[in-house]
């Protein structure tokens, strides 16, 4: 079975449900609005998180990194300054 059908169907469901968004043009309460800022923020953790243990002797380097990182995220309000700042932990830490 190719794989070619499945993706074209999920790019077609993904646009259709964002064009029916645009058409609605419905008011989003402020509730909701708030929730959505914290969205990327939620998918970058889910994705970060199960990587973190890594290899045998990375664990130390990698969960050092992550606790620097979100020590620059929660203290300047500023997610690239926390990514920046992962990744230069993690570079000087190996």
């Amino acid at each position: 079975m190719s794989a070619l059908p499945v993706i074209l169907g999920m790019a077609g469901v993904t646009y259709a449900s964002r064009l029916v968004g645009l058409w609605l043009h419905a008011r989003v309460p402020a509730f909701w609005m708030r929730f959505l800022r914290f969205v990327p923020i939620a998918v970058f953790a889910a994705l970060v998180v199960p990587a973190l243990p890594g290899e045998r002797g990375e664990a130390t380097a990698r969960f050092l990194a992550a606790g620097l990182a979100a020590l620059a995220s929660w203290r300047f309000r500023k997610l690239w300054l926390g990514l920046a700042t992962g990744m230069t932990a993690y570079w000087l830490l190996r």
